[in-house]
């Protein structure tokens, strides 16, 4: 993930790269796949449906959700800058904007992997964090346990990068396992898990060394090129098998492994055999969903849009991760959606069959920003009202027409969701409906009200009794009763 306010809608083109072609080559065709740290994602058409009995009925409890809570927290946030990706000097044109501190290449790289000598979130309680984010409804929790830059956010056997190494003075708070509490924290409140996992890992000797023909100038990739050096690959394979089983055999149920860094791939020479380990782990974690994004495959469980909403249903499984500020990492000052504005782009990702994970950074103390908070309790405060029309349904033809927008529950119910993006909106009195199924009865969600209508080819009119008071409210929603 990375810094982005571009909204980009892109999909996903494969990569066709020649045996043998060397970096060079494999780093252009990376190019096709992330721009500025924003990955595309897979074509719908191209959605591979598993087989797995367990994984599909996991499947459908993802369809249910809807809401995510996803955050990107790491040493990073002390900068408040994007996370990992200035490590990388192919990238360092828009990663390194804003960044002066002086010094060459190799010395700001040296600072940045410093950065956890001074990573100390000493105001970090995740019963705090769990207790919001049931507040603001949300339904699984998209976490962060290693991003591209290799920090272990949990106390892994297999690396000295981590929140508990002795070098980091966090290593002595009792919530020095960030992931092991914050999950259980979690959990306590019924609300999913999904580890994020980055497949690179940039401060693994295995992935990136200057022992190469790279010297010090390092891209996204390994600093070689895997099948020429197999032993050394086979190396970081077998590290990144083992950091997964360890994230899935001592961290608790976790319903979604989240696999970021999408150049890591068979098709790009950089086969770690994922589904080898994902298998393997699916004999304790029976049903587990593993999202391979932007790879496709029977690994590629559900599609993950980025900073952005499809125009139309994708009629698979997936999930826009979008942030709540400017950011997917902690920005100082940074400006965050209202709750309209989040409760829009909910109802515009669900009328489309999809889920959002909506991202929030971290601040480095531990705590989250302000400007975050307010806008989570005030999505909780609708979803405690109208979550019926969002939770647990699935798309409704005709999905969006105008402000109006579509969500059912079998063939019992069919909600309209009518959004006012501004509250200056006008608020008519009389509303067509284009929906052309028999209905029976029509009622105010909020209310409960009965509301008469009449039916013809074009639809449904109905008429909402009451003047308006004050500004728009962020939507009406009508149940419309089909059975």
């Amino acid at each position: 993930m990375a810094n982005d306010e571009l909204g980009r809608q892109l999909s996903l083109g494969g990569i066709d790269t020649a045996e043998g072609e060397g970096p060079a080559a494999a780093e252009e065709a990376m190019e096709a796949r992330i721009e500025q740290g924003v990955h595309n994602y897979s074509a719908a058409e191209d959605y591979v449906w598993p087989t797995d009995p367990e994984v599909r009925k996991k499947l459908e409890w993802f369809q249910d959700q809807k809401l995510a809570l996803m955050m990107h927290w790491g040493p990073y946030a002390q900068l408040g800058v994007v996370e990992s990706w200035a490590l990388s000097d192919a990238d360092a044109d828009w990663s390194r904007t804003g960044i002066d501190w002086g010094v060459n290449a190799q010395e700001f790289k040296q600072q940045y992997f410093g950065l956890n000598k001074t990573f100390n979130p000493v105001r970090f309680q995740p019963e705090q964090w769990a207790e919001l984010a049931a507040e603001a409804g949300i339904r699984y929790l998209v976490f962060t346990t290693k991003h591209h830059d290799g920090f272990c956010m949990w106390d892994s056997a297999y690396s000295d990068y981590k929140i508990t190494a002795e070098d980091c003075p966090y290593h002595t708070n009792r919530y020095a396992d960030i992931c092991g509490h914050l999950f259980e924290a979690f959990r306590k409140k019924g609300i999913g898990i999904a580890a994020y996992f980055s497949k690179a890992d940039w401060h693994n000797e295995h992935y990136w060394s200057s022992n190469y023909q790279r010297g010090d100038y390092m891209w996204r990739g390994p600093a070689y090129v895997p099948e020429e050096h197999p032993e050394e690959w086979e190396k970081f394979v077998q590290f990144t098998h083992n950091q997964i089983k360890e994230l899935a055999s001592q961290y608790g149920k976790l319903d979604i492994m989240w696999f970021d860094a999408g150049w890591v791939c068979k098709e790009s020479g950089q086969d770690i055999r994922l589904g080898e380990v994902i298998d393997q782990v699916r004999t304790w974690q029976p049903g587990m969903l593993c999202a391979d994004r932007t790879v496709g495959g029977p690994y590629e469980n559900y599609i993950t849009p980025e900073q952005c909403v499809p125009e139309e249903p994708l009629g698979v499984p997936w999930e826009s991760c979008i942030t709540l500020g400017t950011s997917f990492s902690f920005a100082y000052e940074d400006t965050y959606k209202s709750p309209r504005e989040v409760v829009c782009l909910l109802v515009d990702i669900v009328a489309k069959g999809g889920n959002l994970a909506i991202n929030v950074g971290p601040q480095p103390d531990g705590r989250l920003p302000r400007g975050a908070v307010t806008t989570l309790r005030g999505l909780g405060e609708w979803l405690a009202v109208y979550g019926e029309a969002i939770y647990g349904t699935r798309v409704c033809a005709p999905y969006k027409a105008g402000n109006l927008a579509f969500t059912r529950k079998g063939d019992k119910a069919v909600y309209v969701l009518e959004l006012f993006a501004h509250e200056t909106e006008k608020v008519p009195a009389v509303v067509t409906i284009p929906y052309l199924g028999t209905v029976h009865k029509i009622t105010l969600l909020d209310t409960g009200e009965e509301l008469p209508f009449t039916a013809d080819k074009a639809g449904i009119t109905v008429n909402v009794p009451g003047e308006q008071q004050g500004g728009a409210p962020i939507a009406r929603v009508y149940k419309l009763e089909t059975e």
